[in-house]
């Protein structure tokens, strides 16, 4: 099927290598994948700012941008949560994109049925860390682990891989020093494991950095880069 990629912001400045794994693995499973040029920021930060007519404006931009796609893929549940579930809030016309959009793993198994990726992460273990978007307001609970099983991985049990990671957009910013233990806290808990995987460079990006600062060596890999690696190994 066709599909846009929306390609988000912290992925387009620094994880570049995840969007081009997700054209690579949309592509691998039949998907034609289009980026429309015109794409900017969805808006979070301002909506999360109480900044609701500059949230508005770039969610009426969006609209307009990916309004010729058959589906919307976004490698991240806390964008994605913002255009399925907060751009209803702010604009009626909405709902129409928010029915076609769909976080990466979520458009996998979900949409496209697709469970099994080979056996390219055979002997890789790694722990999931589940973003709070995707988890509590999409509910995409299984999908990332079903996906990294699918692809030959072991996944470990992590006692706190549902709790926040201390991000939060704004929150990390305004309450550093809150945030900076949450995500010590977590990973504090961490198991022994070769990589932890997220679908949420926001998290990726927080705990990566306290692991680097606390010098830790934990690869911390976006869902995306970890599947296409099972895939490219198994092919």
């Amino acid at each position: 099927m066709n599909v846009a990629l929306f390609v988000t912001c912290l992925a387009d400045h620094y994880f570049a290598d995840a969007a081009a794994d997700t054209v690579r693995l949309l592509r691998h499973l039949g998907c034609t994948v289009a980026f429309p040029d015109a794409q900017t920021c969805c808006g979070q930060p301002a909506y999360n700012a109480g900044r609701n007519a500059e949230a508005l404006r770039m969610a009426r931009h969006t609209i307009d941008t990916f309004a010729g796609a058959d589906a919307v893929i976004v490698p991240s549940g806390s964008c994605a949560t913002m255009v399925k579930k907060f751009y209803p809030r702010l604009a009626g016309e909405a709902t129409a994109l928010a029915d076609r959009t769909w976080e990466l793993g979520e458009f996998i198994v979900r949409h496209l049925g697709v469970t099994e990726l080979g056996d390219g992460l055979a002997g890789r273990s790694v722990a999931i860390h589940q973003g709070c978007h995707a988890l509590r307001e999409l509910r995409l609970e299984s999908e990332p682990a079903v996906l990294l099983q699918g692809a030959g991985a072991e996944v470990v049990p992590w006692d706190a891989q549902d709790e926040c990671c201390g991000f939060g957009g704004l929150f990390s910013v305004k309450m550093s020093a809150v945030s900076a233990a949450m995500a010590d806290r977590k990973l504090d808990t961490l198991p022994e494991v070769d990589w932890v995987v997220s679908g949420d460079g926001g998290c990726v990006l927080h705990l990566d950095g306290r692991s680097r600062a606390r010098r830790l060596g934990i690869e911390f890999v976006h869902l995306a880069t970890a599947l296409w690696r099972g895939v490219a190994a198994a092919t």
